[in-house]
């Protein structure tokens, strides 16, 4: 891989490589807002020493990334002016300072750092992290937005896993659900992205969804709607959880109280140690927390899967939707999170 259409740029002891990939959906994917059939990638690798770190950033169309953008963003790196990459925190703290926003470009160089990091220690990140993989709770599957019968097919697909992710948000809401309730009575979890608009209706299908043994709704209403946002939280029977609105470690303390819990992306909080630093504090507010992913490889989701021991849920399917994926990373089996037991984030070409 790493002499194939690499672009490669050699700052002092650091070698940094990236190239764009797009990943292949296995299904139309249709949440509340789009629907698409590919997610573009840029794949990296970090070298030093001869040790070579794999990351990736992966940009669905809401995040305002690109391809191109990722790589420009990379070309800015100059990691020089370091001499080890245990120099962890100065050198993420530097990548973040480049420019504003670029998350997902910050995740590809923190999850290859991180890779590398274990590699030279000849651990997986989840020991060096002191974390046991016994904990990571059952991964959801992810039901988009579709016809009863392409819904049914995917359900039956999906027989392994012990909890479902279902995508709400338009006027065929009661029968998705109603749907899968036909065929399977798993817990569900919703993920409305955004999709209702007024606090009452949404409330009113709180509830409706809760006698469907739905144990989450994931950003039910618009961001901008805080106050709409916290009224549904303080009465709705199920938990309510920030996904859209909470992208990095400054917005959990404002989300106190306006949801019960945070959805944490690596692609939206730039990496492995931040999404880290985001679970701990949100945890030390008694708010819940989830880890998820955007439609990534086995790279991206096999970096979160490391700190997944930390959370209440666990929603690392991404590389389960695509064909192509040219990894081996982490696992599923009958719905639980298997992780690797390699150095680093755990992955190997396939």
């Amino acid at each position: 891989m790493s002499t194939i259409n690499f672009e490669s740029i050699r700052m002092g002891k650091f070698t940094l490589r990236f190239k764009p990939y797009t990943l292949e959906m296995r299904h139309v994917f249709t949440v509340a807002s789009f629907s698409r059939t590919t997610t573009p990638v840029v794949l990296t690798e970090l070298e030093y020493d001869g040790i070579v770190g794999y990351g990736e950033a992966s940009m669905p169309p809401y995040l305002g990334e690109t391809q191109e953008s990722v790589m420009q963003f990379l070309r800015k790196i100059d990691l020089s002016a370091f001499t080890s990459p245990f120099q962890t925190a100065e050198i993420l703290s530097y990548v973040d300072q480049i420019a504003e926003k670029n998350t997902a470009a910050k995740a590809a160089l923190d999850i290859a750092l991180h890779d590398l990091l274990g590699k030279i220690m000849n651990q997986p990140f989840y020991k060096i992290w002191g974390l046991n993989p016994d904990l990571i709770p059952p991964t959801s599957y992810t039901i988009g937005i579709d016809s009863e019968d392409m819904i049914r097919k995917k359900v039956a697909e999906a027989d392994q896993f012990k909890i479902l992710k279902v995508k709400l948000g338009l006027d065929t809401d009661k029968m998705i659900i109603d749907t899968i309730r036909s065929v399977t009575d798993v817990p569900l979890c919703a993920d409305v992205n955004q999709g209702w608009k007024n606090k009452e209706e949404a409330l009113e299908m709180a509830h409706w969804l809760h006698e469907k043994n739905v144990v989450f709704l994931e950003q039910p209403m618009p961001k901008e709607m805080i106050d709409e946002n916290a009224w549904l939280t303080a009465h709705s029977p199920i938990p309510t959880i920030a996904d859209e609105g909470c992208q990095r470690l400054v917005d959990v303390p404002k989300l106190q109280g306006v949801y019960t819990g945070i959805n944490i992306k690596l692609m939206k909080c730039t990496g492995m140690r931040e999404a880290k630093q985001m679970a701990e504090l949100a945890r030390s507010l008694d708010m819940k927390v989830m880890l998820g992913c955007m439609t990534e490889t086995s790279c991206a989701i096999s970096a979160a899967a490391q700190l997944a021991p930390l959370v209440d849920w666990a929603d690392l399917d991404g590389a389960l939707l695509i064909g192509n994926d040219i990894y081996d990373g982490m696992k599923v089996e009958n719905g639980k999170c298997i992780l690797p037991d390699r150095p680093g984030i755990g992955i190997r070409l396939k």
